[in-house]
């Protein structure tokens, strides 16, 4: 089967850029050859891998002329996705938009359970999104906050996540309560000043319009009209959990992540976010995703090992 396309270049842009993509695309599907040329392709294989073949590079260039621009990591994922027959494309995980980035670009799903934490957000008061480090847990809630705020749909952002050595270990620290929790809130700064410009970030946060804080300073308030972030969801108690949850106001949304493998409290000390996921289940409103090595996007290795790790204490 011969697949023509308008020129070597769109041709180039389907493969993410590199040609080593018909590689993985040979052996995933197991055809018997691929032979590129300038703008089209040849596949070799049987009726029913043909067909997944074509499925690929349709789904691929739907998503190109909708405007995204295509990574191996893009055309990978749509090959595994039309292999497992999962029902889900490319093109439709990368037309779910949010603000754009200071680089000018757009925040869209890197995977097809990025795309689904996204909707889920999109459609749920309460959101969690569990999983490992390098899934974009607390960077698209980040994203979609900021959605919001732009679109009015919310007047304020409020992003905390706990100390988990709020004891007698912060007491050595110099400065005030802001100034000694503040090592732990820094990757919350870090996600914010990606998405905003130092002056725009800045402005906001002089004037209340986001508030960073650490867990405690959720105690008594009512958050109203608000889109709340909870990361580090699993160096929370259970007391915590229930405080955090029940300061949701009218029209307010709510980010919980966390990784309950990477809990951090004493030994002995239950995780809030463990009791959250049994208690939440099948609650209207409340969704739950998780998300595995597999959408990892910080390096690729960093989704090897993330793999390697969780078949080795699986055998434990």
């Amino acid at each position: 089967m011969k697949l023509e396309f308008e020129s070597g270049v769109f041709l180039h842009s389907l493969l993410g850029g590199d040609l080593k993509s018909l590689v993985y695309l040979e052996k995933a599907l197991g055809l018997e050859k691929v032979v590129s040329r300038d703008g089209w392709v040849q596949l070799q294989g049987s009726p029913a891998q043909l067909a997944v073949g074509q499925k690929i590079f349709t789904d691929l260039e739907d998503a190109r002329r909708g405007g995204a621009e295509l990574t191996t990591r893009d055309f990978r994922i749509a090959v595994d996705m039309a292999v497992r027959e999962s029902g889900q494309s490319v093109s439709e995980m990368v037309s779910v938009k949010l603000m754009a980035s200071r680089s000018g670009k757009a925040v869209v799903p890197k995977s097809p359970g990025q795309a689904d934490y996204i909707t889920a957000m999109q459609s749920h008061d309460v959101t969690f999104g569990l999983g490992p480090a390098g899934t974009g847990k607390t960077y698209l809630a980040m994203a979609m906050a900021l959605t919001m705020l732009k679109e009015k749909l919310i007047h304020r952002v409020v992003l905390t996540r706990p100390a988990v050595e709020a004891g007698e270990a912060l007491g050595f620290l110099p400065g005030d309560l802001k100034e000694k929790v503040a090592p732990y809130l820094r990757p919350l700064y870090d996600a914010l000043h990606d998405m905003l410009g130092p002056e725009e970030g800045q402005k906001y946060l002089e004037d209340g319009t986001i508030e960073i804080a650490p867990l405690a300073y959720m105690r008594g308030r009512t958050l109203a009209r608000s889109f709340v972030i909870l990361d580090e969801a699993q160096n929370t108690t259970p007391e915590q959990m229930f405080m955090f949850l029940t300061r949701l106001g009218e029209g307010s949304r709510c980010a919980v992540t966390g990784d309950s493998s990477q809990v951090d409290l004493k030994d002995g000390q239950q995780s809030g976010l463990a009791e959250a996921e049994q208690a939440l289940q099948d609650v209207e409103g409340v969704a739950l995703v998780k998300l595995t090595g597999a959408d990892v996007v910080r390096h690729e290795v960093v989704g090897r090992i993330i793999a390697a790790y969780e078949v080795a204490r699986g055998s434990d």
